[in-house]
């Protein structure tokens, strides 16, 4: 895979692009995939270099898939079923299951390189180890070399719910101990909040974190990094802040990167492209790697987009979205996988609500006028009298009614996914108030503490937010405020009285521990995170309400009495400002500076520069970059993500684009994982309780 020129450099694959074709590169025996669209609709990437397994010419090879649970977690985000059967897998097994042996039946083994792991393959008939050592001893001692065919190294341990957002896998979990407890809060009450099933945020800085547990964190951010990196092709230009978890992130990073260049270079081949001339340094994406602290905010931020509403107030995992609905009394649950496949999330995810609804509105409409068409020419009443046409006199048009029918049915499930989806949406909207709690922290560095402890009090039309909603807009006015406007001893105890009166709990260890933060690292850069100097966006807008109400006539069973239209009646109607989050200005300021504010360029002119394909330098400049624009960037976060950031990100990349000011941006998000409000709440609410 060769450099690109610069006027290809945004029409690269995206991650969840790349990762896709290298997985179906490996299912089909690693033999190399045609460039054309896939069935996932995107095109098919070359994969790297290696010698592809014997392969006959003719129908595919039928194999049966092995996984450990981190695999499967990687293939989930990315393929369904039908994806699997199209090159060939007509099983896919837990490698820890018990199951009966297959005989004369290839087998592939997309497995995590870990002792459990080798022991388990040990004890069935095909050995194939991912240690090479102790793959020779078994192979030499059992005389099974036959039985395999390849042992590849496959970097593929990252996430990617998005084209251009993904997550590291988080470790395997320890098997609990029998008669272990559950975590307990410092008063040895059960957590207020739920905690995530790994937090990289809490290894990094509990100080009963072993500094051994330290440096295999950093290993292990730094090996699932380069695997997200190697799968783009390119080596990046590393830049960071000094002093943090991000710094140790980055030269591990490096190092790991500079091995791979030199392997490859002795042996040929390797993971990376390799450089084309000079063009190829203009080209190659810059990697800014920051560490969480930089900016608490958006991991609690209300949002009002819709992907950042789903993972907040829905159940959502690996792009997979539970809903809870009541019906006559009974409550039951749903669950709808949103993937590159769903046309309406891919155009809809970074938008508005309001915009969504229209969306809805219009789809939904589209649909009905192609749907009468196809009745009209056939001389049905209805789409599911297809079969009763009079084929004699209508083949014609049975042959394009049966065409589009699949189409149609497709799209009018997808278009009931998110009706359903936004109905739920709605109902915790008005339910918790998180419209006025939205448009609260849009102009939270406006508030007094006064005005706070009233939303505390008496939540604006009758709402009742959750006691993690409130906790939420205290953190994040308490964040806003300047460091030389500090919320006095006073006010600080009456905020916490109305928390506890909300039922947080031992859930003020969160804000706890929060202040404790940022008295210890005095963190300025997390004062301004919303207050922006931006010009303001769209103004409050009516009229989206006729959009969503069509959509209770007739599409749902479910929406009755103007039951639909009644829950809009309370729900504010406005577009979010436009402004960027500190990670943003941070970002704009390492990829336009000319465009970036002086604040942002002094803060990142002393950021760490490190370039993997060119000798490491000594000295005083060592280190040391001049400012440079970059059409492409891959921006990390170490200790968590959050999809407010991310949609953040990806606007801005989208203006600089869209308003001519300056070249396109490209911008892939990343972090260690990503957690929605709540969960990080109960991370900070742990270490509130160790400290």
């Amino acid at each position: 895979m060769s450099s690109l020129k610069p006027n290809q450099s945004l029409a690269t694959p995206s991650l969840q692009q790349a990762q896709t074709s290298a997985l179906l590169s490996l299912l089909n025996l690693n033999a190399p995939q045609p460039t054309q669209s896939n069935s996932l609709g995107a095109p098919t990437v070359p994969s790297r270099t290696a010698t592809p397994a014997p392969q006959p010419s003719g129908p595919p090879v039928w194999k049966v898939l092995v996984l450990d649970e981190l695999s499967k977690d990687v293939l989930a985000t990315v393929l369904r079923v039908q994806d699997l059967r199209d090159v060939g897998i007509t099983l896919h097994v837990q490698l820890h299951s018990n199951r009966p042996p297959l005989t004369d039946v290839p087998a592939v083994y997309l497995v995590s390189p870990t002792l459990a792991n080798i022991k388990r393959i040990a004890e069935v008939s095909i050995r194939v180890l991912s240690m090479l050592e102790e793959l020779a001893a078994l192979v030499a001692r059992d005389g099974t070399g036959d039985l395999i065919t390849q042992v590849l190294d496959q970097y593929l341990d990252f996430l990617v719910p998005s084209p251009s957002l993904f997550s590291l896998v988080a470790p395997p979990k320890q098997p609990a101990v029998q008669g272990t407890a559950p975590p307990t809060s410092p008063t040895g009450t059960s957590l207020t909040f739920p905690q995530p099933s790994y937090s990289s945020y809490t290894v990094l800085n509990s100080p009963k974190t072993a500094e051994a547990e330290i440096e295999d964190e950093i290993e292990r951010i730094a090996s699932g990094l380069f695997s997200a990196i190697a799968t783009t092709g390119q080596v990046p230009y590393i830049r960071c802040p000094r002093g943090n978890a991000a710094e140790m992130v980055a030269k591990k990073l490096e190092q790991k990167i500079r091995d791979q260049l030199l392997g490859s270079a002795r042996t040929g081949g390797g993971v990376f492209a390799q450089p084309d001339g000079g063009l190829g340094a203009l080209t190659r994406p810059v990697l800014v790697i920051l560490d969480r602290n930089i900016d608490l905010v958006p991991m609690m931020s209300h949002s009002w987009t819709y992907q950042a509403l789903v993972h907040d107030v829905l159940d959502m995992r690996l792009n997979r979205v539970t809903v809870s609905t009541t019906e006559n009394g009974r409550t039951s649950k749903k669950a709808y996988d949103l993937d590159s496949k769903d046309f309406f999330w891919a155009k809809n995810s970074a938008k508005p609500f309001p915009q969504v609804a229209e969306d809805i509105d219009t789809e939904l409409n589209q649909y009905k006028q192609d749907a009468a068409n196809i009745t009209r020419s056939t001389g049905v009443s209805d789409m599911n009298d297809i079969s009763q046409i009079d084929l004699s006199s209508n083949a014609q048009h049975l042959k394009t009614a049966i065409t589009a029918l699949p189409e149609l049915t497709a799209r009018k499930a997808t278009l009931d996914t998110h009706m359903n989806m936004a109905t739920a949406l709605l109902a915790a909207i008005k339910a918790r108030g998180l419209d006025e709690l939205f448009q609260l922290e849009e102009g939270i560095g406006k508030q007094s503490p006064a005005a706070i402890l009233e939303t505390l009090r008496h939540p604006p039309n009758g709402a009742t937010p959750l006691p993690s909603d409130k906790l939420r807009l205290v953190i994040i006015y308490y964040l806003s405020l300047p460091q030389s406007s500090p919320l006095t001893k006073e006010q600080i105890a009456d905020l916490e009285a109305e928390l506890k009166k909300a039922g947080v709990g031992d859930g003020i260890k969160a804000f706890e521990y929060v202040r404790k933060v940022r008295e210890i690292m005095q963190m300025s850069t997390m004062g301004g995170s919303m207050i922006g100097t931006e010009k303001a966006g769209s103004s409050l807008v009516g009229g989206w309400e006729g959009g969503f109400g069509a959509l209770s006539k007739g599409f749902t069973d479910r929406l009755k009495d103007g039951g639909f239209d009644n829950l809009l009646s309370g729900v504010k109607n406005f577009l979010p400002q436009s402004k960027n989050l500190p990670v943003t200005r941070l970002v704009e300021a390492l990829m336009d500076p000319s465009s970036a504010a002086t604040q942002a360029l002094q803060d990142t002119d002393d950021y760490l520069f490190l370039d993997p394909r060119q000798p490491r330098q000594s000295g005083p400049g060592a280190g040391k970059a001049k400012r440079m624009v970059h059409a492409e960037g891959i921006v990390f976060i170490v200790g968590g993500g959050s999809y407010v950031e991310y949609t953040n990100l990806v606007e801005w990349a989208t203006r600089v684009g869209g308003s001519g000011t300056g070249p396109a941006k490209k911008i892939t998000y990343g972090s260690t994982e990503i957690l929605d409000p709540e969960e990080f709440l109960g991370v900070l609410e742990v270490l509130g309780g160790t400290n």
